[in-house]
């Protein structure tokens, strides 16, 4: 595998030959697409009630012990996560840079739409219907070849790196980010199991058809 492409042509190019490469309308209104649904996704899951996905228990369980807010461990850990990019040389991007700023306003925009619901089946069908538009948001702003999120990044990077599937390594992530999360005493539900097995083939059956592939050869390191 070209260690500059990730599964399903997700190029690692360079902020400017990001932009450089075509198409620009089309792929910044799946970016905005993109996160506009992951802001779904993300109230979807929360409204459930049935259990944060994996990052959420993580963050939950690191803010007990650093004795900070929520929102301070999640920027702190957004960081180091970045940090980790840089052995998989992993590439920012404007993507990048909008999953950091619109995610938390789409989340928070989306959760004043969608009421909690109190019956079971239906807090249910909000569950799996976060996972399934989180799989589609994140193949459809990941596939604008925009650059991903700081999370996402992991995902695309390790996938490139190690010429794994997307579903094997998010699937890894989002057990490893678990397991971590139950040791700093993050709460769990059934949600968060389901979150953490089903969200990698999710998102690899939408990788499939989702990825915007760019004709333009890029440079990694521009």
């Amino acid at each position: 595998m070209n260690p500059n492409t990730s599964p399903f042509g997700v190029a690692n190019l360079g902020p400017l030959a990001q932009l450089r490469a075509g198409r620009l309308t089309e792929r910044l209104v799946r970016l905005l697409g993109g996160l506009w649904l992951y802001g779904v996704s993300n109230a979807l899951l929360m409204q459930s009630a049935l259990g944060g996905s994996p990052w959420v228990v993580f963050h939950e369980g690191a803010a007990r012990h650093l004795e900070i807010s929520l929102g301070a461990v999640m920027v702190l850990v957004a960081v180091a996560v970045l940090l980790l990019w840089i052995p998989l040389r992993q590439m920012p991007g404007l993507g990048t840079i909008a999953n950091t700023l619109l995610l938390g306003p789409f989340t928070d925009l989306n959760l004043r739409l969608l009421e909690a619901p109190e019956a079971l089946p239906l807090r249910w069908a909000y569950l799996i219907g976060g996972v399934v538009a989180c799989g589609m948001a994140t193949a459809l702003y990941v596939g604008a070849q925009l650059g991903p999120g700081p999370r996402d990044g992991l995902m695309t990077g390790f996938a490139r790196r190690t010429g794994r599937s997307i579903q094997r390594v998010r699937t890894c992530i989002e057990i490893v980010v678990l397991a971590m999360g139950v040791v700093l005493g993050g709460t769990v539900g059934i949600g968060t199991l389901v979150f953490a097995l089903c969200v990698g083939p999710v998102t690899q059956f939408f990788m499939r058809y989702l990825v915007l592939r760019l004709d333009a050869p890029g440079d990694s390191m521009k």
